[in-house]
């Protein structure tokens, strides 16, 4: 399964981004798509997650309210509009593919990563 993370790049506190993370046909509705994010000097962390069927998407507590995942399953792509980006929001950006439990909070369980997005939010 290929990932193909898109979308970062550098923007200001307050504004938006959105990522897209392009896959092979039916790996959307295959498997939970999820996103994480990795800070520099930091561990790769849970952001949000969406179900392959009808669960509904969760998220990392810093980010509720402000970051919304979406899927579109013709398109084969999952996005995550980040709103009210902070400075602590800067990280490199993946998109995962998984199928077991859909309720996870790292990445041991992940079965698929896709390369990173770097997203930098200055203050």
């Amino acid at each position: 399964v290929q990932l193909q993370a898109s979308g970062g790049g550098l923007v200001q506190a307050g504004t938006s981004l959105r990522l897209s993370c392009t896959a092979a046909r039916g790996t959307v509705s295959t498997y939970h798509m999820g996103w994480f994010r990795q800070a520099p000097g930091k561990e790769r962390e849970f952001v949000a997650s969406i179900s392959r069927r009808h669960h509904s998407p969760y998220y990392a507590p810093s980010v509720v309210g402000r970051f919304t995942i979406s899927k579109d399953n013709a398109k084969n792509t999952v996005y995550l509009q980040m709103n009210s980006l902070k400075p602590e929001d800067t990280a490199v950006y993946y998109c995962a593919a998984y199928s077991g439990s859909y309720y996870i909070s790292g990445g041991d369980d992940i079965n698929y990563w896709g390369k990173g997005t770097q997203v930098t939010v200055s203050s």
